[in-house]
């Protein structure tokens, strides 16, 4: 059901009509940080003693990071782990075809003259978007690449059990982006893995003072939550999964493989990194469902499933993670920025929650039933 056609306004839309102006959606009944629009119930966030939130801390701890001698750092990096006689690949670059993707090939290659392995976990919902961009990047940087693309039968069953088993839709997506890259670098024996976001950048659960260092587990530990083997069930076969099975501990180690995020090491800036693909190699932005940003997942039709999933079961989506991100920025003000989040994060994504219901066979009402059950502390008390 389309837009267009839906007349009636779920109870969650309703709320955000009724919300007082500059008021946050559930006002009175969770507590929000006194910076930003961030509520209590985001995964692994907390407040200080002045009732700031990690991002808030983490964002200010970037403007006091001293990034020449982090780039420094970068080159040496880079240097160490450079092909010496060009018989291998330097590194590889995990790539999807957002606006990350592209900022990564340029500065692996355009800036430090690499030559990498570009590699893509394919999570089968890609929009045109998506796939205009990634072909692009793929070109405008002349690269090697090899890409995994999961059968649609194996995506629509992960994706029903990944409701019921952390509470979003997008196991399949946040394990395969972990593991596929893994298996090529053990497989090509490729030491080096290039990310680009780091953990400090608007997450709750690192600062760039306190962060989360990559390793084997990395994604399991941050998003998937379950490894391959322990999603097989009767439905669910091994060969099923085989694109999600991480390389063992042992073979990790042995191969000497090691990751790093480029935000680590230059100033991260959503925005400008934004401005700078479109405006110099073509990138391109989409209208995405849950925000009023353009640049986010905008390669995947059903990144409105993960932040309604996510509002649902915590009382935030995408619309307050952007928000946030504008008020420490200075773009708005908080009001401003609750404004935007209650409006965005409140409505139905009806393409794909319709699409994801269908291959599901799930009810609405089952959908949400599912993902209430998974509130847990403060989140319990959501209306």
């Amino acid at each position: 059901m389309g837009d267009k056609k839906r007349v009636k306004q779920t109870r969650y839309e309703r709320l955000a009509k009724k919300a007082g102006y500059g008021k946050p959606l559930f006002h009175g009944k969770i507590r929000y940080c006194v910076r930003c629009c961030m509520p209590e119930t985001a995964e692994g966030l907390a407040f200080d003693e002045m009732g700031i939130c990690q991002p808030c801390r983490s964002s200010e701890q970037k403007i006091h990071i001293n990034w020449k001698e982090r780039e420094a750092k970068l080159r040496k990096i880079l240097e160490k782990y450079r092909s010496k006689d060009g018989s291998n690949y330097d590194c590889i670059v995990p790539i999807s075809g957002g606006k990350d993707s592209t900022f990564q090939l340029y500065v692996v290659t355009q800036v430090y003259k690499l030559n990498p392995l570009a590699v893509t976990f394919n999570h089968n919902w890609y929009s045109e978007t998506g796939k205009y961009n990634l072909e692009n990047a793929l070109e405008r940087f002349d690269v090697d690449h090899i890409m995994f693309t999961p059968k649609r039968s194996a995506v629509n069953k992960l994706a029903k059990k990944s409701l019921q088993l952390i509470g979003d839709t997008c196991w399949h997506c946040h394990a395969g982006v972990g593991a596929f890259p893994l298996q090529i670098a053990v497989k090509y024996k490729i030491k080096l893995l290039i990310w680009g976001e780091p953990g400090g950048e608007n997450h709750g659960r690192a600062t760039y003072f306190d962060p989360i260092p990559y390793d084997r587990d990395y994604f399991t530990k941050i998003s998937a939550r379950y490894y391959a083997e322990e999603v097989v069930d009767k439905n669910i076969s091994l060969s099923d999964v085989l694109g999600y099975v991480l390389p063992s501990k042992e073979e990790v180690e042995k191969a000497g493989i090691v990751g790093i995020y480029l935000g680590d090491y230059m100033f991260w800036d959503d925005e400008r990194q934004t401005e700078f693909v479109r405006d110099n190699f073509g990138w391109r932005e989409d209208k995405i469902e849950g925000t009023y940003k353009g640049y986010k997942s905008a390669e995947c039709r059903m990144a409105g499933m993960h932040d309604y999933s996510k509002f649902i079961k915590r009382g935030f989506g995408r619309g307050t993670d952007h928000a946030s991100i504008d008020v420490r920025t200075g773009l708005l003000t908080r009001e401003e920025g609750f404004e935007l989040a209650k409006k965005h994060d409140a409505q139905r994504p009806s393409k794909s929650l319709d699409y994801y219901l269908k291959i599901t066979g799930y009810s609405e009402k089952e959908f949400e039933k599912i993902l209430k059950d998974k509130r847990d502390k403060k989140a319990k008390l959501l209306p």
